[in-house]
């Protein structure tokens, strides 16, 4: 399996990039999440890879964070989900939000991705919620964003006061709702308030 690729981007699009790796050009459907993160045509790079192969079909998707690449390997597990459209999750909300949306059973916003209706966003949450909810991936998902690490970070507090994950992501996320200058203790104390 190929875990990575690391050489020159010679094309990028929105949808997809060429790399040159040791003289063979790569063609890699990437989200657009990663687009921003990848340097300039000319430039090197590094892309995390996901190989999907099945009889008809031998592609390569690429990542800029192994948050991503994680999230999309925990979509394409879900029945009726297959790579694209686990691509155009990542292309339509953030890591960050679609855990988010999935922990707190939001349906309605996870059949607005273009490819899930109702039943497949009903089967995700079914599927991924406990998943998703682990302390890892709730911290990593926050991306390095300052506000989410603070709520991620008010989660493993409500979780180790005896909440259990989902009730504490909602708390949590409800709670810092408004107040990008909350500490980790104000939103604790504001979610047990509530």
């Amino acid at each position: 399996m190929i875990a990575f690729l690391e050489g020159i981007l010679v094309e990028k699009s929105p949808a997809r990039i060429i790399m040159n790796v040791g003289g063979v050009g790569y063609e890699v459907a990437i989200p657009l999440s990663s687009y921003d993160s990848l340097p300039a045509p000319g430039r090197g790079c590094r892309v995390l890879v996901c190989e999907y192969i099945r009889e008809d079909q031998h592609a390569l998707f690429g990542f800029a964070s192994e948050f991503e690449r994680r999230t999309f390997n925990l979509l394409i597990s879900v029945n009726g989900i297959g790579p694209k459209t686990a691509l155009s999750a990542l292309s339509s909300m953030t890591v960050p939000d679609l855990n988010a949306a999935i922990v707190a059973g939001d349906t309605a916003r996870l059949a607005t991705i273009a490819g899930i209706g109702k039943k497949t966003a009903e089967r995700m949450v079914l599927e991924l919620r406990d998943k998703v909810a682990s302390s890892e991936m709730m911290v990593a998902g926050a991306g390095g964003r300052k506000e989410c690490n603070k709520t991620a970070d008010a989660v493993l507090a409500l979780v180790s006061l005896g909440y259990k994950q989902i009730e504490a992501a909602k708390m949590a996320a409800a709670a810092a709702a408004g107040g990008e200058d909350f500490s980790v203790e104000e939103i604790v104390r504001r979610a047990l308030k509530r």
